[in-house]
């Protein structure tokens, strides 16, 4: 059979991957904390190391197993993990590859929560630059002897400044130093992060992979690209006969097993139906997000729209040469001086005020004194967040609607005329 396309292969990914029970299409939910061994041995195996199975839901469980699975086949990786939610992957994972000491390339442009956990990072001794990673001189400027990675997101929120992926990746590459991607906002099939060289790929499944907003979950997938054989950081225990498992055996042992985040089956089960539909619900979020940027680049009650499908945006370029099925569903802008940004999205009927990204339903909230509240006005400046700017996570309704409801909104009395 030729290779399938990206939807086909996600509809018929549960089955096929994991072969569930009686029959099924999909995976059941497994809520057993403990797994029986008929023979000791065999659990004496687990814990060593020596045998695949399942002993304590806290580190695997088979619902959980079966989405790691899929995933791992979404991004074309070498094993997957996940946890509850995507900043315990994040935190997780670098809590169990980094000491003190060590040192850290971080896009500048971050989103909030992201940047906070690497502030909270550094107060544990790692250090951390902060680098504008949409030119690649930055990153090479950072470098220290004591790097041992890069960490961006493809398209940043709120501001979506793009990385310069191909040539950090190669950079990384050169280097022999982990090149770490969050792909949440760009999932395949829009972008394979694997295919720039990603050594380690993060993702929120609470966002577009699920897409309800009904679950919370985080990923990190190893891509089989890196040589952990020259990290350092590997503990000896977790130095097992297959060089490639290295960094996902300790991230499993440190970060999932002793920290905690444990993803639950139920929720495991929710993501892997919600994945089932991504690349429909891409598309048409993306379309969205195409023509609501140029009705609001054109509207004369906007000052600036920021979003890489336009070729006004200062990557635009760049996302067109990397981003090569869409740019993504969020998009973020500015009103002019005198539009209250907190009146304007009270104007917004079908809208939905929240804080969120990747719903099904289109959402919006006021940027600086929300998710940027706890940064420094330096810190909003240096990533491109206004005092006035508004995010937007563009859904899957009718355009039309969608037009029709900003329309009204700067329609209102208060409105600049």
């Amino acid at each position: 059979m030729s290779k399938q396309g990206f939807t086909t292969r996600q509809v018929h990914a549960d089955r096929l991957l994991n072969t569930p029970e009686h029959g099924g299409v999909h995976t059941s939910t497994s809520n057993s904390v403990l797994f029986e061994f008929s023979d000791a041995q065999g659990i004496i195996d687990a814990f060593q190391g020596k045998r695949a199975a399942h002993v304590y839901s806290r580190s695997s469980s088979p619902s959980v197993a079966a989405l790691q699975n899929m995933l791992n086949d979404l991004e074309g990786g070498l094993g997957a993990l996940c946890f509850s939610t995507g900043m315990s992957a994040i935190s997780s994972t670098l809590f169990s590859l980094l000491k003190a000491g060590d040192h850290l390339i971080v896009s500048q442009y971050l989103f909030g929560n992201t940047r906070s956990f690497f502030d909270t990072l550094a107060d544990y001794g790692v250090q951390i630059t902060f680098a504008d990673v949409t030119d690649i001189q930055n990153v090479k400027e950072a470098y220290l002897p004591n790097t041992k990675g890069v960490y961006t997101e493809t398209v940043a929120n709120p501001v979506t400044q793009v990385a310069d992926l191909r040539a950090i990746g190669q950079y990384c590459e050169e280097r022999n130093i982990l090149f770490m991607v969050d792909n949440t906002m760009t999932p395949p099939p829009l972008f394979y992060a694997k295919e720039l060289k990603a050594s380690l790929i993060f993702c929120s499944l609470t966002k577009y992979i699920s897409g309800h907003g009904n679950v919370l979950g985080g990923a990190v997938i190893d891509t089989g690209l890196f040589n952990w054989k020259g990290f350092g950081n590997i503990k000896s225990a977790y130095q097992v006969a297959d060089e490639a498992q290295w960094g996902l055996t300790q991230i499993k042992k440190k970060g999932l097993r002793d920290l905690g985040a444990t993803l639950a089956p139920q929720s495991a089960t929710a993501i892997a139906l919600g994945m089932e539909t991504l690349s429909l619900r891409l598309a048409r979020a993306c379309e969205n997000s195409q023509k609501l940027a140029m009705f609001l680049d054109n509207h004369p009650k906007v000052k600036h729209v920021f979003y890489p499908g336009l070729a006004s945006h200062p990557q635009h370029f760049m996302a067109r040469e990397q981003l090569k099925r869409g740019y993504g569903a969020i998009l973020s802008f500015t009103l002019v001086d005198d539009i209250d940004p907190v009146q304007f999205l009270n104007a917004l009927e079908l809208v939905i005020c929240a804080t969120h990204l990747g719903d099904n339903r289109t959402l919006a909230l006021p940027v600086a004194p929300t998710i940027y509240f706890e940064n420094t006005a330096e810190e909003r400046e240096a990533m491109g967040v206004s005092d006035t700017m508004i995010r937007i996570s563009v859904g899957i309704e009718d355009t039309d609607d969608l037009i029709n409801d900003f329309t009204n909104a700067f329609d209102r009395k208060y409105a600049a005329e």
